[in-house]
């Protein structure tokens, strides 16, 4: 059982409507990195950014019915769970999806935006990534509580358009307290021409990330995957996700401009913790992903790692053209390279 509840909680700073007379500083405090199009005001944006600090309060039981159909997804032969498990690192990210009534469900297949996610104007929603701290671990049985808050708006300009990045800050607590940090990062973009989406993709996917050369580094381990169309459809029957790129052929070649259904990005990162399980064997303590470019149903894809000298491991899924389409780190106890904590 889930419970929802939603709250406002004051900005820190107020923001003022803009106008011409504004000075360059008070545009700044917007947040944008590239002159702003006629398709979004700063107006707009100033509006958006008033959902920084919103917040929404989530209950749900970590079950063992849960545990045990993910376990059938990623295709492991576990002994059926039993309460007072503990819950393999990476598997709370199915918990909490956001539950609304039918009527509530917008037509790109996700719940309709102003409510908790502010109301972003651009047409198209994808996951972008995710950076996680693990605090404690959760048990079966137990009844968690998540408390998520809008922790940022940025308006950005690339080659592939106009995109908003809405940053979603969020505590997870157990009985004992607190179990996790996360912020995950989802981003909102122009429309595309059909079959353009994915050519956009791939000519703005980076190859450079956090200065690492994402494409050069040499694997020490690698597993095939191949996500076909029941795996999708139980991944997102799993975890509640309606976006309609997943599962509806039609819509997704005609509407989004992809040319076929489109692997979860929450799924391939899933695939990334499980093979980061299989070989590090010390504790990990924080773990980010960043989608680069668009994975699609059917197609060969690669999981690759290797251990990094100063600790942790650096992960990837590498596409059937060899480019990498999502990139991950994950960071142990002790590890120097560790990401610190966000306040």
């Amino acid at each position: 059982m889930i419970r929802q509840r939603a709250t406002i909680r004051p900005q820190p700073l107020a923001l003022r409507a803009l106008d011409s007379g504004h000075s360059a500083r008070s545009i700044s405090a917007l947040n944008i990195s590239a002159p702003v199009p006629l398709l979004m005001s700063l107006h707009d944006i100033a509006s958006l950014r008033t959902w920084i600090g919103r917040s929404e309060t989530q209950v749900d039981h970590v079950t063992v019915p849960t545990v045990q159909r993910l376990a059938a997804l990623l295709d492991r032969d576990d002994p059926l769970p039993q309460l007072g498990d503990t819950l393999p690192i990476g598997w709370y990210s199915v918990l909490f999806p956001r539950v609304v009534r039918r009527s509530q469900v917008g037509s790109d297949g996700h719940p309709e935006r102003g409510d908790f996610l502010p109301p972003v104007a651009l047409p198209r929603r994808m996951f972008a990534g995710r950076r996680t701290w693990f605090h404690a671990p959760l048990l079966l049985g137990d009844i968690a509580e998540k408390r998520a808050s809008i922790k940022d708006v940025t308006l950005k300009e690339g080659r592939s358009g106009v995109m908003v990045f809405v940053t979603v800050r969020a505590e997870i607590h157990s009985p004992r307290g607190l179990a996790i940090i996360e912020e995950q990062d989802i981003v909102y973009r122009e429309a595309s021409q059909a079959r353009a989406a994915s050519d956009a993709d791939k000519r703005t996917a980076p190859t450079v990330v956090s200065g690492t050369s994402v494409a050069a580094l040499q694997p020490a381990w690698r597993r095939p995957f191949r996500a076909d169309e029941p795996t999708l459809f139980r991944y997102s029957a799993l975890t509640f996700n309606g976006h309609r790129i997943h599962y509806d052929l039609p819509y997704t070649t005609a509407v989004e401009g992809y040319p076929t259904l489109v692997v979860n990005g929450g799924l391939a990162t899933l695939l990334l913790y499980e093979l980061a399980r299989e070989h590090i064997e010390r504790p990990v303590v924080s773990f980010s992903s960043r989608n680069l470019r668009p994975m699609f149903v059917d197609q060969p894809l690669m999981l690759e790692g290797a251990q990094r000298p100063a600790g942790g491991a650096w992960l990837r899924v590498v596409d059937e053209a060899g480019a990498v389409a999502l990139w991950a780190e994950a960071h142990c106890d002790a590890d120097r390279l560790a990401p610190t904590v966000p306040a």
